[in-house]
């Protein structure tokens, strides 16, 4: 079975699709064998611009430059995409000395991109080249070039992007993280530029997500069991820590903690005497799904939340779950 054969059974499709995709990474793999030094320099001149870069592409490789650019911006490097036709009316005027443009073509010769490249010579703005055909008008415009080396398409007919378009979006990614680690992109850079969806949540701090201030369930060590039960009511987190007079959680007290010492004299108990001493805490500036793998793993469902030895907050499983923090 290869790919000038029409499927005849599912089995056929599978294996047609098995056989485009090993084309696909085979050709991922010859271009990162031959990127060389070129790579290198692309990168030093991107972290080198004051401004912003633009991806810029026609066709297929549009949008490959449009995801390209997301990427890029998501990862701490400003970047946006400028379609080569919108350039060519008035868009150019987005590309400032400052800029760096990144243009992909794998043929290289797009008429749409002509002003684009004609502008950059102009005014010297660095042109990192993403094409196949060294020879073609972007290379030879181009600052640098990277190469994607392919010479015969995935598609059957050698016609579709399939190959050369997996290879620029294979460098763009590439570019992207080798800058995001050059600028030493965190984490908590990271849920900057990502506070929606799936992906926010699990960027969500322990700050983010606890009860803080007066909602916090506190109680002084010379209280009785009778208070702690008032405090615990009105907060209504199923706990309440216990302070020291430095105002430091020696214990809490759980509504688990009531149900063991039940007893006819509970209520006027010292809360001393049935408190949880060393209870599991957390630090804020933790991730919150740190905080539900703990709470998972200790088999509990509230944590108070510690600076200096005293509690900041509360963080609960059922707030964590709220907030989309699986």
């Amino acid at each position: 079975m290869n790919l000038t054969t029409l499927p005849q059974t599912n089995q056929d499709d599978l294996k047609i699709a098995i056989e485009l995709l090993q084309k696909e990474a085979s050709a991922i793999l010859f271009m990162a064998e031959n990127l060389g030094d070129n790579l290198t320099n692309t990168i030093q001149t991107l972290c080198n611009i004051k401004g912003r870069i633009i991806v810029t592409g026609m066709g297929k490789s549009g949008h490959i430059g449009a995801k390209i650019a997301a990427t890029l911006a998501s990862t701490g490097t400003p970047a946006f995409f400028v379609h080569p036709s919108e350039a060519s009316h008035g868009d150019l005027g987005m590309i400032t000395k400052d800029d760096a443009v990144i243009a992909i073509g794998h043929g290289g010769e797009s008429r749409e991109l002509g002003d684009i490249l004609n502008y950059c010579t102009r005014f010297n703005v660095p042109l990192i080249a993403i094409t196949g055909k060294l020879e073609s008008t972007l290379a030879k415009a181009a600052t640098f070039t990277l190469w994607d080396g392919v010479t015969d398409e995935a598609c059957p007919l050698n016609m579709a992007p399939t190959s050369s378009s997996t290879c620029a979006l294979a460098i763009g990614d590439a570019i992207a993280v080798t800058m995001m680690l050059r600028k030493g992109f965190t984490k908590e850079d990271f849920s900057k530029y990502h506070p929606g969806g799936k992906l926010g949540s699990q960027l969500l701090k322990v700050a983010d997500i606890m009860v803080k201030g007066n909602d916090i369930p506190l109680i002084q060590s010379t209280a009785t069991v009778a208070d702690a039960i008032i405090e615990m009511t009105s907060k209504n987190l199923g706990g309440v820590g216990i302070l020291n007079t430095n105002n430091e959680l020696i214990g809490i007290i759980s509504d688990g903690d009531l149900k063991r010492h039940m007893s006819e004299t509970l209520l006027t108990t010292k809360v001393t005497d049935i408190m949880t001493t060393n209870p599991q805490t957390i630090q804020q500036n933790l991730f919150a799904a740190s905080a539900v793998s703990l709470m998972q793993e200790k088999k509990i469902t509230t944590l108070f939340v510690m600076e200096n030895k005293k509690p900041v907050g509360v963080l609960r499983i059922l707030d964590c779950l709220q907030a989309g923090v699986i």
